[in-house]
């Protein structure tokens, strides 16, 4: 059965974009561009490869979000505030809660703590 690995993110400033994911969530890369990519990689076993916009793309459309399983979702926004990532009003769900931002180039971002929540019947 194929499982997912790697998600491919266009971008018209590579590096800037490499930078914030780096910064914000994690991902360990050199920066450097190999064959027209710059590899992120995760501790949670999903990928990341920033890929050079062509002036055609328009980049920020709402078809694909990230998602990234934070526990602790108001300590998580304090400490990307301090880091110049800000978010908007955390919304609260079924025994979780999930805020949104975007990315450089205007795509999609949230953060959830659907994975903790305490389902109980």
């Amino acid at each position: 059965m194929p499982r997912l690995n790697t998600l491919i993110i266009y971008a018209r400033n590579m590096q800037r974009s490499a930078q914030f994911y780096h910064q914000h969530f994690d991902f360990e890369t050199t920066g450097e561009i190999i064959e027209g990519l710059i590899e992120l990689k995760s501790k949670s076993g999903i990928n990341i490869l920033i890929h050079q916009a062509a002036k055609s793309v328009k980049l920020g459309q709402a078809t694909v979000k990230l998602s990234f399983d934070v526990q602790d979702i108001e300590q998580f926004i304090t400490q990307s505030e301090q880091q110049g990532l800000i978010f908007g009003a955390i919304h609260h769900a079924n025994g979780y809660c999930f805020d949104n931002t975007k990315d450089p180039d205007g795509n999609s971002v949230s953060i959830s703590s659907r994975t903790f929540r305490n389902i109980s019947n």
